[in-house]
């Protein structure tokens, strides 16, 4: 019968990998402490050392990420209305 595999929460990988770069223990007391392989918590250091820029800068994308949703968000609604304007140009001719 196979195993089903850990689920682990970001919470957790966090620390395991805040643990890593202490450099308090080594990866394998770590592992044992934690009862996970010692290559989860080399992959999950990698992981925090190569994603802690993004930390830092995560603001100013969210800011540029909602800025670019809502110009998206005006296009539509101005296509919106050139249709709906031309729409009673054409109505409007009919009557005349």
């Amino acid at each position: 019968m196979p195993r089903k595999r850990k689920i682990h929460t970001t919470a957790f990988k966090a620390q395991v990998a805040l643990a890593a770069i202490k450099n308090d223990q080594t990866v394998n007391q770590l592992a044992g402490h934690f009862g996970i392989h010692a290559t989860l918590v080399h992959s999950w250091k990698k992981q925090l050392v190569q994603g802690a820029e993004q930390v830092f800068s995560s603001g100013v994308k969210a800011a540029s990420n909602e800025a670019e949703a809502h110009e998206a968000e005006l296009y539509e609604q101005i296509g919106r209305l050139k249709m709906e304007l031309e729409w009673l140009k054409k109505k409007v001719t009919g009557f005349g």
